[in-house]
């Protein structure tokens, strides 16, 4: 089962995803603090003296105590999770394509002093941006499509998993800036 089971900190931002087994480990030792969402799978351990058998219910949702971290989320950019913001379309062209056709472009790019940071890069097709070269939009009279933004937490925890689970979704969402269009 690829399903992962959402981790947040005891203040409810999400942290990362976690297999069964970790989050198994962490109800074991106690480690939860509160929960939501649905049962996502149960695990069925040993019998007691008394014939009774253990059942650990894993919910799609675990908020672990720990450590809150204050300050900005940097969110690591990777070119799959930045092809996910952009649902896999050319900012460039609009077409949409598969992740083989597909690369990192640089809105300004690195030999003209630009970053490879969240708000410079786009989601670019092979054509495009060989066409776009070592160029800023405007001087390879290319319009942009979009504009590149920065993923929240809660945005960033979305776009890292391929089988986001419905109350998973409902409980991300309700923290998307806006940018991040699901349509």
């Amino acid at each position: 089962m690829s399903t992962k089971i959402l981790r947040l900190n005891k203040a409810g931002l999400p942290v990362n995803w976690l297999s069964r087994e970790e989050t198994a480990t962490l109800m074991v030792k106690d480690l939860i603090v509160w929960s939501l969402g649905k049962t996502l799978v149960e695990m069925r351990g040993g019998y007691t003296r008394l014939g009774k058998r253990s059942v650990l219910r894993l919910p799609t949702i675990v908020a672990c105590d720990g450590k809150i971290h204050k300050g900005n989320f940097d969110p690591p950019l990777e070119n799959k999770i930045l092809f996910r913001r952009d649902k896999n379309m050319c900012l460039y062209c609009g077409e949409k394509f598969g992740i083989q056709s597909l690369s990192r472009d640089h809105v300004k790019p690195l030999s003209k002093g630009g970053k490879d940071v969240w708000t410079n890069v786009v989601t670019s097709c092979l054509r495009c941006n060989n066409r776009k070269a070592d160029r800023n939009p405007e001087e390879a009279n290319m319009k942009l499509l979009a504009i590149p933004f920065i993923p929240n937490q809660h945005e960033f925890l979305y776009l890292s998993n391929h089988n986001v689970l419905s109350d998973q979704m409902e409980f991300l969402s309700a923290r998307f800036s806006g940018r991040l269009n699901l349509s």
